[in-house]
């Protein structure tokens, strides 16, 4: 089953102290490509969502945004020393007094001090780091969800149009019934009119006509065409399907379009694969986005 590479989930985990909540958006891209919004308090969780992430969504360019809300909103707030406040501003006001100095930014100065002011985000425990695991595993679950009914769609356009392709196919096959008699009847017309039927050499006639009509042939691109049109639908609802293999297939059902154009040497065949090319386009565009 294919899976589109846009997604979106989201998710949250609570114990009581916090609420942690994680937002997943993503649209196409060739690698995996992470870009990461932490509040500072977890940032050391940083590695852990990014090797998780490689493992559970494999490829696109991805935004994680994660978001913390605590009960207790003085939880994480600053906290001041006092005792070492306290010594540095009655040494500064000893310091004033000596050189004859002002007093009035003395406590601002104070406050500045190293470790007066120590904050409290710097880390979380394993229990909080467990909540926010949690809100994460959470929202890839509705994230590979929403990747997966949207790879429902893709797969049923991309099927649709593979089926017009052979069904297109099949009208060659219709179309092209008199034209190599038709072919051999204009050469032969146009060496009467020329060089005249009595100045022709007919068994090297035949031999040339034999080597021209052989490489206006298009048997074989008939075959390898369908069998590429049924192994992309085969791949397409195989449980390891992956976009990579599809647009690979796609590549070898283009050559064989291409050939059989080129060589049809038919007005009506190459207007039948025109409309091979336009919906082989349209399968190109959707492959990009699937996983």
């Amino acid at each position: 089953m294919i899976k589109s590479m846009t997604g979106y989930g989201i998710g949250s985990q609570e114990n009581g102290k916090v609420k942690y909540t994680v937002e997943l958006k993503s649209l196409n891209s060739k690698f995996l490509e992470l870009n990461l919004r932490l509040p500072k308090a977890v940032s050391d969780k940083e590695f852990a969502l990014r090797s998780e992430s490689s493992k559970l969504i494999e490829r696109g360019k991805v935004n994680i945004f994660v978001t913390a809300e605590y009960v207790d909103q003085t939880a994480k707030a600053s906290s001041i020393n006092a005792t070492l406040l306290t010594k540095y501003y009655k040494q500064l006001q000893e310091i004033a007094l000596q050189v004859g100095e002002q007093q009035a930014s003395l406590f601002e100065m104070a406050l500045n001090m190293p470790e007066v002011v120590t904050s409290n985000e710097d880390t979380v425990d394993e229990e909080e780091g467990k909540v926010l695991m949690d809100a994460y595993h959470a929202a890839v679950n509705q994230f590979n969800k929403f990747r997966a009914d949207e790879g429902e769609i893709l797969k049923d356009d991309l099927e649709t149009r593979v089926q017009m392709i052979l069904s297109y196919l099949k009208q060659v096959e219709s179309t092209e019934g008199d034209r190599i008699p038709l072919i051999r009847e204009r050469i032969s017309h146009y060496l009467d009119e020329t060089v005249g039927k009595e100045n022709v050499d007919m068994n090297r006639f035949e031999q040339e006509i034999i080597f021209y009509i052989d490489k206006l042939d298009i048997t074989e691109e008939k075959v390898r065409l369908r069998s590429h049109c049924n192994y992309f639908v085969q791949a397409l609802n195989a449980s390891d399907s992956n976009g990579k293999k599809l647009a690979f297939i796609s590549q070898e059902m283009g050559r064989e379009i291409n050939t059989l154009g080129s060589k049809a040497n038919d007005a009506g065949i190459q207007q039948i694969v025109v409309r091979m090319k336009e919906e082989l386009e349209k399968v190109k565009e959707q492959l990009l986005n699937v996983l």
